[in-house]
This record gives structure tokens, sequence and C-alpha cells, in this order.
């Protein structure tokens, strides 16, 4: 079944496998999906992944990260920018995800990055979520 809106339905399969406690969940693989998911990892949002490449597309498989008690540290994921409303931030109008305690992805010309990778390069772009 094809998607409008492939981020927001890579966000939504990992708020649903955190929802049901799965210990890893499959996604179809995009450049883009695969570069929110290196930042997911380096975060700490998620334990690990795996790029499995296949011969029509390829798939990421995500092993998701519990506590002792069970709990996620990803609390919430918020698509920001759709297809039917981008939404475009300077580097001075970037946005802090619960003062600092989450991160925004921004999609720029450097690649997808974290909101203090581009405070850090002065750059900005297409606010893709936000991440707590």
């Amino acid at each position: 079944m094809p998607t409008h809106d492939p981020i927001a339905d890579y966000l939504t399969r990992i708020r649903n496998a955190i929802s049901a406690y799965h210990k890893e969940v499959n996604v179809l693989s995009s450049r883009v999906k695969l570069e929110i998911t290196q930042i997911l990892e380096n975060e700490g949002f998620i334990d690990s992944f795996k790029f499995n490449e296949d011969e029509i597309h390829g798939s990421i498989n995500i092993k998701l990260k519990y506590d002792s008690e069970g709990k996620s540290p990803i609390t919430c994921l918020k698509r920001v920018s759709k297809p039917s409303l981008r939404i475009y931030k300077s580097k001075r109008e970037l946005p802090k995800v619960l003062s600092g305690l989450g991160i925004a992805i921004i999609s720029t010309s450097k690649g997808i990055l974290t909101d203090r990778d581009c405070r850090k390069f002065g750059i900005g772009g297409e606010v893709l979520c936000y991440i707590w």
C-alpha cells in the first residue's frame, strides 16, 4: 500500500512498536529514514539497527531500547513538516525541544542533522520531527 508521507509512516511504526513493547521493528528503507535511524542510535533513543538490502527495496531492522522497568527512552515522536505544509526554520529560529531534553531532526543542505548540530554549523532547514 503506497504511503504519501513515508517519514510519518516510519515514525508511526516505531511509535506503535514501542506502545506494544516489541523488541524490534522493520521499516522500508530510504536514505532519509536511514539517516534518521542513525541519529536515533547516536542520541541513545534506540539500541541498534541493521540495514538489510534486497533487490527491490531495502529494509531497516531497528532494535528498540527499554530500561529495567520496561520504559522506552522515546516518550513522543511528533511529525512537524508534512508534504501538505512544509515548515522551514532559519538558524536563528531553530526550535529547542523540551529546553534541550529532546531533539529536533532537520533536513539541511548538509544532510539530516539534529537541532544542536544545525546550531553548531550555523544552518537552518526543514524541521522533519521532534523526538523526546
